[in-house]
């Protein structure tokens, strides 16, 4: 029951991230939730079999932590190759 939690969190931070940052017309809006959501999934049962126990703190603390950084990571990555990409291709159809 608290997997589920934690990836509804997950996904939660990761749709925060996604309006919170600029250039939302340049990913997909699943991007960071899902993002999210896998990262928590898979460091909360990461740290399961770690030893740390679900009832703990710190348990939920890193997962949703990580959760968040690598939403916010997915985000300006997206961004940034996307404009970069939209460049070339602007670009290289003036060219032709």
């Amino acid at each position: 029951m608290e997997l589920l939690f934690v990836v509804l969190g997950g996904a939660l931070l990761g749709f925060v991230a996604h309006f919170a940052l600029p250039a939302a017309d340049t990913r997909g809006v699943l991007l960071a939730p899902a993002s999210a959501a896998v990262v928590a999934a898979v460091v909360w049962e990461v740290l399961l079999l770690a030893g740390l126990r679900p009832d703990g703190g710190w348990i939920w603390i890193v997962s949703l932590v990580l959760a968040a950084v690598v939403s916010v990571v997915a985000c300006r990555v997206a961004a940034t190759t996307r404009r970069r990409r939209d460049r070339e291709q602007l670009a290289r159809l003036m060219k032709a």
